[in-house]
């Protein structure tokens, strides 16, 4: 199988799998330029995340996020962590898998929960049962990752810089 080339990596998995995290360091050790979709769509909108929720919806979210993903996939030179629910739409699975290397990070909801019990911003997990949420989301999420994937990589209880290490030392067997 012909894999697409590893100028463009992008990196999919639910919130708190280290997507962020491990593409800045994977962009740094392979000179390549970093990107995060919910960050450009806070940039481009002069908006955050919760606050598009609230006004327009998951709806109007993911409407922004497919712009932003058709877009940025065609850069070259780019580390992309996209959003948890970037799988969701058929044309960001397409756009992904087929304009670069998609890396599907998978972690436990355990550890999802460990990662993000503090955080705010996450507009999904604002409910009075995260764990039932994100073990819902897995449920549904978790087979469209694998579909889009080039590689699946644990980032259960690893170091970043560990996990990074293993995508490197991945793609040069690619």
């Amino acid at each position: 199988m012909s894999l697409p080339s590893a100028d463009r990596i992008f990196l999919v998995g639910p919130m708190g799998a280290g997507k962020s995290t491990i593409g800045r360091q994977l962009a740094e050790l392979l000179d390549l330029d970093f990107l995060d979709t919910d960050q450009e769509i806070e940039r481009r909108t002069g908006a955050d995340i919760p606050w598009i929720f609230d006004v327009e919806g998951e709806q109007g979210f993911r409407d922004r996020e497919e712009s932003v993903i058709d877009l940025l996939t065609q850069r070259s030179q780019l580390v992309l962590a996209t959003g948890g629910g970037a799988v969701m739409r058929h044309a960001n699975r397409e756009h992904l898998h087929g304009r670069g290397f998609v890396i599907y990070l998978c972690t436990t909801v355990d550890q999802q929960l460990e990662r993000t019990a503090r955080d705010r911003h996450r507009p999904l997990l604002q409910t009075s049962d995260p764990e039932k949420t994100l073990r819902d989301l897995q449920a549904i999420r978790d087979p469209l990752y694998r579909e889009v994937a080039h590689a699946v990589v644990s980032t259960e209880g690893g170091l970043a810089r560990d996990v990074t290490h293993r995508i490197i030392k991945l793609l040069r067997l690619s």
